[in-house]
């Protein structure tokens, strides 16, 4: 409830370069008061470039606010494990909302929220396809977290829970058509062919794509990249 009473900013559609976003950002942790850690979500569909924005943000920030002072930490580390998600006939669905251990998601933010220290978090393996525990160490002296992932804003019971936790909160919007190619390319670029790269995409991350659309809370900022 704490940060909900702390968040009035006003939510604002902004088409942007992602430098102008993050001068917004990093005014915004200026403004913020220091006594408490302060939680950034960025939120988006599958392929809308959360993964390229995070390290973005995450330099811009050090910079003004010092290196050792802002620390990124992915959603995807929470991907229950494969052997998990075979039981449950779930392992092609990978990557759904129901494919993560969003219990423990839960459990991270909330100490972020406190005063232990250190908080270790997840990391996902993307080239063994695991999670790796506690390979992420968040210290005290990290005032700003930047959480990154498709579903931090998701309107669903375990999911939505979450926003009570965040100061701000950013959701990538990019059309359609540009998802997909994003997505065929992504499974092209993993071996695939391309009827097997169109087949994958459309049978997981764009339904999961349409569900980020479709089931989400309304970001403080729904950032649209410039369109060149």
């Amino acid at each position: 409830m704490k940060r909900m009473e702390t968040r009035t900013h006003t939510r604002q559609v902004l088409e942007m370069t992602p430098w102008q976003l993050c001068q917004r950002v990093c005014s915004f942790v200026g403004k913020s008061a220091q006594l408490r850690r302060v939680i950034i979500a960025i939120a988006g569909p599958p392929a809308a470039g959360k993964s390229t924005l995070l390290p973005i943000l995450l330099s811009s920030l050090q910079k003004e606010f010092g290196e050792h002072s802002v620390v990124g930490v992915p959603m995807d580390g929470f991907h229950l494990d494969n052997v998990q998600l075979e039981h449950t006939d779930s392992l092609s669905r990978k990557g759904a909302p129901h494919t993560f251990d969003t219990g423990g998601l839960m459990s991270l933010v909330q100490r972020l929220n406190s005063e232990e220290s250190p908080i270790y978090a997840p990391e996902f393996d993307r080239a063994n396809d695991l999670s790796r525990n506690c390979a992420i160490k968040i210290e005290s002296h990290h005032n700003v977290v930047l959480l990154e992932g498709n579903y931090l804003l998701l309107d669903q019971p375990g999911w939505r829970e979450l926003n009570d936790h965040f100061d701000l909160s950013i959701s990538i919007d990019v059309p359609d058509d540009i998802l997909q190619q994003r997505l065929v390319q992504r499974w092209l670029s993993h071996g695939l062919s391309a009827e097997e790269a169109l087949t994958r995409a459309r049978s997981n991350d764009l339904p999961n794509a349409a569900t980020v659309r479709e089931q989400s809370l309304a970001a403080d900022i729904v950032y649209r990249p410039e369109s060149k």
